[in-house]
């Protein structure tokens, strides 16, 4: 696994996803496999498939199923449940499910948990809003303790274990790779330092949000150190929205094309604050102003990739906010973009050409006259042969 200490990142997609409402949804749910599958060929290293139930727009309900039919159609990219909703779901079946899920992908399944992102989805299935971070923790706290093989016995309000353990286990050891969902509360990240699980960052970029991520992690490593974990830089994705063309101007062209509907989504169902007011007029200049987004060149993306990666100190993976903004096509686009050039810069992919590139440039000049001197030889040769 790259580390963050070395400067190396890897890239992946948080896929919630978020699809224009005009979308055809059987559609929609192929083109998040042939995402999936273009990715896989274009070498990211991951892939966080999101639970929603509700809103229109965030419209897988069931990761799980799109880790297993990715899982058929890729090589190399890791899959992940980007994330399952612990408190909708008794928690001796999920674990069951993921460690299957574990097997079918020959370790390739990463397992991200939250307490639910909308409380439309939990109003619907009867769950108060105020229990989901309470009733995660106590989900969690009983599916580690699956994972790492105990017979687990325990009683809450809403599930019930008696001498339960796993019936096959997981494939990778000592369990699955575990990651708890982070914003701007210190929850999530002391829930995932209680396990030594990574974390998933979410939200925008801007200078403040960054300082309070930074607090957080301080929170993380302290909490972690409180119960025998290592704080690990390399397992802390940090999601970024980011489109990218060959010109600038190319790139704010096409992300007018969906960002209106994903900004009144934002005011419409996400409970969290709208970031730009409704009717601003030009939103991808807002958020690009605001830090919502990163709207550019890939050499835009190296920039703003850098700044967060410094004002954090470092992290382990950039995840891409999965979204509409652009047509399908733009977007393909964008991520060969970003793997063709952003993704090479981080990964440090180029130092040994570069480096052959300077050495030979500094000699030419002695190169060509070596050459020209073999090459006036070899003529003089041939003329006094004849």
């Amino acid at each position: 696994m790259s580390r963050a200490d070395d400067g190396s990142l890897r890239f992946g997609l948080f896929h919630a996803p978020f699809h224009s409402k005009r979308l055809n949804p059987t559609y929609a749910l192929e083109r998040d496999l042939l995402l999936t599958e273009h990715l896989d060929r274009l070498g990211f290293e991951e892939i966080w498939y999101g639970e929603h139930h509700s809103g229109g727009m965030e419209m897988i309900a069931a990761p799980e199923l799109m880790v297993a039919a990715a899982a058929q159609r890729t090589k190399y990219i890791r899959l992940g449940t980007g994330v399952k909703s612990l408190p909708y779901h008794h928690p001796f079946m999920l674990a069951e499910a993921m460690a299957q899920l574990d097997h079918m992908t020959r370790g390739r399944a990463m397992f991200g948990v939250g307490p639910g992102a909308l409380p439309s989805d939990a109003i619907m299935i009867g769950i108060p809003v105020g229990e989901l971070r309470r009733r995660m923790e106590e989900g969690l706290d009983a599916i580690v303790a699956l994972f790492k093989g105990e017979t687990v016995t325990r009683k809450s309000e809403w599930f019930e274990l008696h001498k339960a353990r796993l019936s096959v286990g997981c494939f990778s050891k000592p369990m699955m790779e575990l990651a708890v969902t982070t914003i701007r509360s210190p929850a999530g990240v002391v829930a995932a330092a209680r396990h030594g699980a990574g974390l998933l960052t979410l939200g925008p970029m801007d200078d403040a949000v960054l300082d309070h991520h930074v607090a957080n992690w301080r929170i993380y490593e302290d909490e972690c150190q409180k119960h025998g974990h290592v704080a690990d830089r390399s397992k802390w994705r940090i999601t970024l929205m980011m489109h990218v063309a060959e010109t600038r101007e190319q790139a704010m062209a096409d992300a007018a094309w969906g960002i209106r509907e994903f900004n009144d989504y934002t005011h419409d169902v996400v409970p969290a604050p709208p970031g730009i007011p409704r009717d601003t007029v030009d939103l991808v200049g807002a958020a690009l102003e605001k830090q919502v987004a990163i709207i550019g060149t890939p050499d835009d993306a190296i920039r703003e990739i850098e700044r967060v990666y410094n004002k954090l100190g470092g992290f382990g993976a950039v995840l891409l906010f999965g979204n509409d903004l652009a047509p399908w096509p733009a977007q393909c686009r964008s991520f060969e973009l970003i793997a063709e050039f952003v993704k090479p810069h981080f990964a440090r992919a180029n130092v040994l050409r570069q480096a052959s590139y300077d050495a030979t440039a500094r000699v030419i000049g002695e190169f060509r006259q070596t050459a020209l001197t073999a090459t006036t030889a070899a003529t003089q040769a041939y003329q006094g042969k004849r």
